[in-house]
């Protein structure tokens, strides 16, 4: 599965463009849509939109790689953007030891995004940026529609009633 462009969107937004160097919410040094520079990365002369897309662009794919490698049940589309939006924002490290991971390996999807909306802090203090992002991310995770066989929490209450 491939990042989507409502995905893009969303990470672009989210981001913003800066064409030089910053510093984001948890003091790395950032540049462009996000991209957290490396020991010894400059770019003392700023970034074009165009470099800045084009170093988001393999950002995407370590993030498309992680949810890949992490996630072993399957995903709609809104639900894959999601989470490589959020790892994406937060490391796959995070993803990797999240209860979000663990309600959605156990088939718990509507637990996983709930645990998705938790992810709202820097720190220990709540971020509004933040906050925007992931109601953002769960809006992507239940527009999609519904995968073939997977019944939500929701229809089996409905169901067992």
């Amino acid at each position: 599965m491939k990042f989507s462009a409502k995905g893009f969107e969303l990470l672009k937004v989210s981001e913003g463009f800066r064409s030089h160097v910053y510093l984001d919410v948890a003091g790395f040094p950032t540049i462009g849509y996000g991209h957290r520079l490396s020991q010894g990365g400059s770019f003392a002369n700023g970034i074009s939109e165009q470099q800045a897309a084009a170093l988001l662009a393999t950002d995407v794919v370590t993030a498309e790689q992680a949810v890949a490698r992490l996630v072993k049940v399957p995903l709609n589309q809104g639900q894959f953007d999601a989470l490589v939006d959020f790892c994406f924002n937060l490391g796959a490290g995070r993803l990797a030891s999240s209860t979000l991971l663990k309600c959605l390996n156990d088939r718990r999807y509507e637990d996983a995004v709930e645990q998705l909306l938790l992810w709202d802090h820097a720190g220990k203090q709540e971020n509004a940026g933040l906050k925007t992002r992931r109601e953002a991310e769960a809006v992507l995770w239940r527009e999609a529609p519904p995968l073939p066989g997977v019944v939500s929490q929701v229809q089996a209450a409905a169901v067992s009633v």
